[in-house]
């Protein structure tokens, strides 16, 4: 069973970009290849039981159970010890990746305060895209009398795009709300 952006995708989005990117063959073209929700969680090494809220509004949030990230190095002027959980992600592909990103396209994005598109500086060099979200309760799932703390995290939708004009034009077609700087 496959999302209905997956479906647009493939109708309406396929033969515009290989209309004006000019691409031959279809798996040229961009396509959605992940999306990686992270969160950073420096005051868990003082109090571990935020690793615990955290990951039940991530695995809210996204649907699957997210994994601990651990540091990888002790630094003594954070109190950081090498192996200590200090963050969590999740990587979402396939059914859960669309659907996830259709969510974020049309509900979550508009909710944010005088929202008028994202910006277009946040892309990487190599065709991905990367979103800062301030506050997890924008995500309708969440319920606000039971979040102990706001926290944010970073959405990054990695594409197959190879640069970053190409990986916009697909963003744009797949309906992402870019500003009109």
């Amino acid at each position: 069973m496959t999302s209905a952006l997956k479906e647009r995708y493939l109708t309406e989005v396929v033969p515009q970009l290989r209309a004006s990117l000019g691409y031959d063959n279809v798996m040229q073209l961009p396509r959605l290849e992940k999306i990686v929700l992270s969160m950073g969680l420096g005051e868990a090494t003082q109090n571990p039981k935020v690793i615990e809220a955290a990951e039940r509004d991530l695995t809210v949030i996204s649907g699957q159970h997210p994994v601990i990230t651990r540091a990888k190095k002790s630094v003594a002027a954070f109190k950081v010890r090498a192996g200590m959980p200090i963050g969590m992600m999740v990587t979402l592909r396939g059914k859960r990746m669309y659907d996830f990103f259709s969510k974020l396209v049309d509900v979550i994005l508009p909710r944010f305060r005088d929202f008028r598109g994202i910006t277009v500086d946040s892309f990487d060099g190599q065709g991905n895209y990367n979103i800062g979200i301030r506050e997890q309760i924008v995500f309708p799932e969440i319920d606000y009398a039971k979040v102990d703390k706001i926290r944010g995290l970073q959405v990054t939708i990695v594409t197959t795009a190879r640069n970053d004009d190409e990986s916009k034009s697909f963003l744009k077609l797949m309906g992402m709300p870019f500003r009109k700087d």
